[in-house]
């Protein structure tokens, strides 16, 4: 019987930490995690291309180069995942000002991921937000979806 494989949405922090040499157990993790890639179904968003675009050139160039590394399905942001984003923030799951994090969010739901992957504490990994975006998703007919970091993805090899 073949498992089928979780279908994990990657953000941007977990491109960044692949890099962050002052955070060294977060980049060493992130870095076990790209070695076992392929024991998933992996999907980043134009959102995260559009994040990086704004790095400067040469971060921008290493981060890119990774995202490049890999076959990564790119979803882009619809309408769905704009309504879905737009009630994460309405509803002060995610504050305005930070609004790439809802739609980041709101797309990995739209398009049935099973797991967002990130590094950020401040507005998607905490508890409140699994909380919240699983009872907006709910009202609004999407999955629950969880959020992890790739510390709880990961094999211990």
């Amino acid at each position: 019987m073949t498992m089928k494989k979780l279908r994990l949405y990657l953000d941007t922090t977990i491109f960044n930490y692949a890099f962050a040499d002052d955070c060294p157990i977060e980049r060493d993790i992130t870095l076990k995690f790209f070695f076992q890639i392929d024991r998933f179904e992996v999907c980043i968003s134009d959102i995260v291309l559009r994040e990086i675009s704004r790095c400067s050139e040469i971060k921008q160039k290493k981060l890119f180069e990774l995202v490049h590394q890999y076959d990564l399905e790119v979803l882009g942001f619809d309408d769905n995942a704009d309504e879905l984003s737009v009630a994460y923030v309405r509803n002060g799951i995610i504050p305005v000002k930070y609004e790439d994090d809802a739609n980041h969010i709101a797309i990995a739901s739209v398009r049935n991921c099973d797991v967002i992957l990130s590094w950020n504490f401040k507005h998607i990994v905490k508890v409140k937000t699994k909380r919240e975006v699983a009872g907006i998703n709910l009202l609004k007919g999407y999955n629950l979806i969880d959020i992890y970091t790739p510390k709880e993805v990961i094999e211990d090899v």
